[in-house]
């Protein structure tokens, strides 16, 4: 089982939508996918097409060990893939595990019985706070969307120093899966500029699937359902379903 946390301490650069196709793509490659909301925003709860102000329980639950994570666990509209949710209630969480001295890995923790997933891919929130925390101690991998503007590469560095400070005191296994550039438009000059600063600084770590600029994409979260299934035969579909395959290793 690896679980990969999508991380970026930037809102509006492509995580949530990353997270919920690159699931979703995994699962209809055949693999079982567990997608955990860690954002009290639950983006990806709607996402997948859960209210997020009446699912329970759900993450706030898991953290404060009040259930066990299969407990929490939904089944979406794809076979493979299955849900943790995530509640505007979540945010009360980031002030009651300031008192717990295990408040930085309640998560990882909380996970421990699951083994029946090929991947587990967290959601976490565009900060560097305590529920980010939990995701990086619990996560093997951390995968970083970097979307196309000017500034798309501000706060990055504060984000990877952030994941050496977690990799010294709490999770030294923790390692990058990868850097994917989100928002691409070819037609734009930027997109090829800023696509070649990221590949100068990640080197091979940037993956060769480029997530292009696509209203489906955007439209898709508000109908509850994965670009695979909105718009299966679109640009967006196509390229979360190559990035999985890159991440497995097929062609």
């Amino acid at each position: 089982m690896k679980k990969i946390i999508v991380a970026n301490q930037k809102g509006g650069v492509g995580k949530t939508t990353t997270t919920i196709n690159l699931a979703a793509s995994l699962a209809l490659l055949g693999k079982k996918v567990l997608a955990l909301d860690l954002d009290p925003q639950a983006n990806l709860t709607s996402g997948l097409g859960f209210d997020k102000r009446k699912v329970s329980p759900h993450t706030y639950h898991l953290l404060m060990n009040e259930i066990q994570p299969e407990e929490a666990i939904k089944s979406t509209s794809i076979p493979n893939l299955k849900l943790i949710p995530a509640n505007p209630h979540l945010a009360g969480a980031r002030i009651e595990l300031v008192g717990f001295k295990d408040r930085e890995t309640r998560l990882k923790e909380s996970l421990a019985s699951l083994s029946e997933y090929d991947y587990i891919l967290i959601d976490p929130p565009p900060a560097l706070g305590i529920l980010t925390l939990n995701g990086l101690v619990t996560a093997d991998t951390f995968l970083v969307p970097v979307s196309i503007s000017y500034y798309a590469l501000e706060g990055l560095s504060d984000l990877l120093d952030a994941i050496r400070l977690v990799k010294r005191k709490l999770n030294p296994a923790l390692s990058l899966e990868g850097v994917l550039v989100c928002m691409y438009d070819s037609r734009v000059k930027l997109s090829s500029e800023i696509y070649l600063e990221v590949k100068n600084h990640f080197k091979e770590k940037v993956y060769q699937t480029i997530i292009p600029n696509n209203v489906k994409l955007a439209e898709a979260p508000s109908f509850g359902k994965p670009i695979i299934l909105y718009d299966k035969s679109g640009k967006g579909a196509i390229a979360y379903f190559r990035l999985a395959k890159e991440i497995l290793g097929i062609s």
